[in-house]
């Protein structure tokens, strides 16, 4: 089988874990501290804050900035859940805005019609590793003097026009086993700014900054010792591990640019996409993902119901008519792309593919 993900572990991780048990400091201690300095260094921001998952980095990062009750973000609904729900557990109400058709991500000709008197943040999504339009959300949102949260939890090494991604506002990331990197659960906020990442250190421990003496609620949000040794070892491969996801890119591109029915991923100029997801559109996508299963290749639908669509949602009030994200939801299908795929599968996911638009015919 060739899995849709594989975390990419071997004994560089295992004798980092090793020496964090040996060490018996195995909670926040000495190597979070080492992980959050290589990560800001990483994304080119001035600090960062680790935290125990991606979700809790979108969370912890929304309250650093005051983002609370009766207060509006704007976002993506083509996500994975944690996005909008990162919003509504601060009190706020996410607004949902459709996106653009070649890269997933927030279409910024839309956003400004959707900013109210309520609005007080963008929270524009990297979709699977490609950066959204920065220059013209970072504009919107100084006009309206609005916040910018970058929910870069897929898009680990992306940059766009250079700089990369979680360094235009105030960025989060996962560390989720499958993602670009992981450090088995764990997430981190980046920022230029040292009052939110004051406030955020003080967020996921409960409130405090010295023990015992808690100025305002908080939660348990720390990262341990044996997540950031993880976390440490894994930074230091994620450029290759970049690298590996871009050249499987390219050859599948190569491979299935010509096939009738299917439409490859687009790296818009001056952006570089890290691929945490290698997604292709089709109309048959359910049939093709079916086919693809016959053959011992692993597929994902990322995300077949929009977040405006699920259950909660819709009991919330929610029906927005957002037509671009409703239509992807239904022709997305995402093929493997991770290091751990060699170029003899790329060949069998190519041909197989092939084989089933020849079947089709």
């Amino acid at each position: 089988m060739i899995p849709i993900a594989k975390p990419q572990l071997d004994d560089g991780e295992i004798q980092a874990v090793t020496d964090v048990l040996r060490s018996g400091i195995i909670a926040e201690g000495q190597r979070v501290a080492e992980f959050e300095e290589a990560f800001a260094e990483y994304t080119g921001t001035q600090y960062a804050v680790a935290v125990n998952s991606g979700t809790a980095a979108l969370h912890a990062a929304l309250l650093a900035h005051g983002i609370g009750k009766d207060d509006e973000v704007i976002t993506s609904s083509f996500s994975f859940i944690a996005t909008a729900n990162s919003i509504l557990f601060t009190g706020a109400k996410p607004v949902f805005t459709d996106i653009r058709a070649d890269t997933f991500n927030l279409d910024e000709n839309l956003i400004e019609e959707k900013i109210t008197p309520a609005t007080k943040a963008i929270m524009p999504v990297h979709l699977y590793g490609h950066p959204a339009e920065m220059d013209a959300i970072k504009d919107i949102a100084e006009d309206h003097g609005l916040i910018i949260i970058e929910d870069a939890c897929q898009a680990h090494g992306a940059t766009y026009r250079g700089k990369k991604v979680g360094s235009f506002g105030t960025g989060a990331f996962s560390f989720y086993p499958t993602k670009n990197m992981t450090t088995s659960e764990g997430g981190i906020i980046t920022t230029n700014n040292e009052e939110v990442a004051a406030k955020a250190r003080m967020i996921r421990a409960h409130g405090s900054k010295q023990r015992y003496l808690h100025e305002m609620l908080g939660y348990n949000l720390r990262m341990t010792d044996i997540s950031a040794a993880i976390g440490l070892t894994q930074l230091k491969k994620l450029p290759d591990y970049t690298s590996g996801r871009q050249h499987n890119a390219k050859l599948l591109n190569e491979k299935l640019s010509d096939i009738e029915g299917i439409l490859c991923p687009t790296v818009k100029e001056n952006c570089t996409h890290s691929f945490h997801q290698y997604t292709i559109r089709t109309h048959d996508r359910d049939e093709l993902s079916d086919y693809l299963r016959t053959k011992g290749i692993g597929s994902g639908i990322y995300y077949p119901i929009p977040t405006h669509r699920q259950p909660f949602y819709k009991e919330m009030g929610y029906n927005d008519s957002l037509l671009v994200t409703e239509k992807a939801s239904r022709e997305v299908l995402s093929l493997p792309v991770h290091p751990g795929v060699t170029d003899e599968d790329i060949d069998t996911i190519a041909n197989s593919i092939i084989d089933w638009g020849g079947l089709k015919c």
